[in-house]
This record gives C-alpha cells, sequence and structure tokens, in this order.
C-alpha cells in the first residue's frame, strides 16, 4: 500500500485551495491500493488557510503563529488511518509519495521559515514522522 499526498491527487486541500494534481503519480498508483493524506485537512486546518512554514524546527504560519502542535497531530492521525488501512488490506506500507517543499509533507528539502521562496534541506512534519517509523519517503519529483 502507498501513502499519497491528497494534493497530488488532484484534491482541493493546498493551503491556497488548490491542488497539485501530477499524472506520473496517478499513473502509479491506478493499480495499486494507497490512500491519500492531508495531515493539515486532517486536523482541522480550513481550505484555504495562512501558508506555513519551518523555522527553528517549529511551524509558523505567515501571520505569526506558532502551528507545529496542529502540524503533528495532523501527522499522527494521518499516519494511524495509513496503517489502519494497511492492515485491514493486509499489507505492508511499501512507500510514502508527498508533495515537495510543504512543511507537512516536503521531502529532503523545505521552505527555509522566512516566506521568501528560499528552500533549505530539512523534511516536512508528515515526511519526518513517516521516515522516523521506517516508511520510504519520497517526493513527487523523485516519483
Amino acid at each position: 500500500m502507498y501513502i499519497i499526498s491528497a494534493c497530488l491527487l488532484g484534491e482541493n486541500c493546498k493551503y491556497n485551495g488548490g491542488n497539485n494534481l501530477n499524472e506520473k503519480v496517478m499513473e502509479i498508483v491506478k493499480n495499486r491500493n494507497y490512500i491519500a493524506v492531508c495531515p493539515e485537512v486532517a486536523v482541522g486546518f480550513p481550505t484555504p488557510r495562512p501558508p506555513a512554514e519551518i523555522r527553528g524546527g517549529r511551524v509558523y504560519n505567515i501571520e505569526g503563529n506558532d502551528v507545529t502542535e496542529e502540524f503533528e497531530k495532523g501527522a499522527a492521525m494521518e499516519l494511524a488511518r495509513a496503517k489502519e488501512l494497511a492492515d485491514r488490506l493486509g499489507e505492508d506500507i511499501e512507500l510514502a509519495i508527498l508533495k515537495s517543499n510543504s512543511p507537512s509533507c516536503g521531502c529532503g528539502r523545505i521552505y527555509d521559515g522566512t516566506f521568501t521562496h528560499r528552500l533549505v534541506p530539512g523534511d516536512g512534519i508528515f515526511a519526518r514522522l513517516l521516515k522516523e517509523n521506517g516508511i520510504k519517503t519520497i517526493s513527487e519529483e523523485e516519483s
């Protein structure tokens, strides 16, 4: 089973109300079990919502609010949901394909927290949690 960022599958859950539909990802999951996730929506953030970035290990939205706890809670909720589905299907979670640069799903690089579009090495909150749980995690750019 795969975990896929919902925005890559065309769900309008991005901070700006849009999506990041990715035809290559759609093709990859066409004949396999997967779960679409959005930790930010799962925790109750609206769509659209203020953009957020990671700075100093904490997540702040553009309004200056520390939303780290919400991001961590949403990540934990989506991981639990994915594990539950994998158990029901009798499958292992083989791979997560997540949206690059996101404060939730970014794999290997994220925005630096200054809201200036500058990328730095790092993982989003959800990507880090998946890796800590031994789940192979890549961005859609690596798929």
